[in-house]
């Protein structure tokens, strides 16, 4: 199976947050109550005063905060309240720890975490003051599923964003996270339609001759490929060995003509 999405019911959704939540109020009003894709049904925080819990609760979400006592305890509980509530996909908006590889093993692919840059590009922390301290001319945004590394796993979706004269690490960050909150729906809405997912044995299987090429590609142009991928094998046309043949030898520059029209899409709003 390539996906365990989509379900075939609406899909029960987790956010875990630590502070103000602004990626979280968008998820809460992409996916409200009765919204055929899914909804939010649960707010988890290790923060009790995080400003994430009230948005929640202003909107009828169970908010629930577990104090910090210890990556152990805390994964404990969170573990066991995402398992009572039949939560089906985790999403980490702001959240400020590390999970460990027992948290993550059972949701992977099925947590996915957005963080402020172009990944690879610039993981970790103070992104917006390397981005500028690089002289980068663009940066951007990155949803991608949570492995056991740092902003390590598998791209889902990326936008893009252009970096001004005059920008500071304030300027630089409001205009990604204005990107963030219609980004990060919108590679939810991937990952529930079954079109983005961590590329595996299903994968490898789908693509035959082709999945050394793909094994070979950036980390940015793997989702499309696998976007690619998945459309010929709904429409029946993915086993097909010519189809095979030419996604195997795509040309350069057609691929990359490609790449760019793609990337335009993804970055509008």
């Amino acid at each position: 199976m390539l996906s365990p999405f989509p379900l075939g019911r609406p899909a029960r959704m987790a956010v875990m947050a630590s502070g103000r939540g602004t990626n979280l109020e968008a998820l809460l009003e992409a996916f409200s109550p009765q919204n055929p894709w899914g909804e939010v049904v649960l707010v988890l925080s290790d923060n009790p005063e995080a400003y994430a819990l009230k948005r929640a609760s202003r909107r009828g979400v169970e908010a629930v905060a577990i104090p910090w006592r210890g990556r152990k305890a805390f994964e404990r509980e969170a573990l066991d309240l995402l398992r009572a509530r039949g939560v089906d996909l985790v999403l980490l908006a702001g959240f400020m720890r590390l999970l460990s590889p027992g948290f993550v093993e059972p949701w992977y692919g099925r947590l996915l975490n957005i963080h402020p840059s172009l990944l690879p590009d610039y993981p970790g922390l103070h992104v917006h003051r390397r981005v500028l301290e690089a002289g980068e001319r663009e940066t951007g945004s990155t949803v991608h599923f949570v492995d056991q590394g740092m902003d390590t796993g598998p791209i889902v979706l990326q936008g893009r964003v252009p970096v001004l004269p005059g920008d500071t690490p304030e300027t630089l960050e409001r205009r990604v996270l204005f990107l963030e909150h219609r980004l990060y729906p919108r590679a939810v809405r991937l990952v529930l339609s079954g079109m983005a997912f961590p590329p595996g044995e299903g994968l490898k299987a789908l693509l035959g001759e082709a999945w050394p090429r793909f094994q070979g590609l950036s980390p940015r142009e793997k989702p499309l490929y696998l976007r690619a991928a998945v459309l010929l094998s709904v429409w029946g046309l993915g086993g097909h060995p010519a189809l095979r043949q030419e996604l195997s030898e795509l040309p350069e520059e057609v691929r990359l003509k490609a790449e760019e029209v793609l990337r335009r899409v993804e970055s509008s709003p």
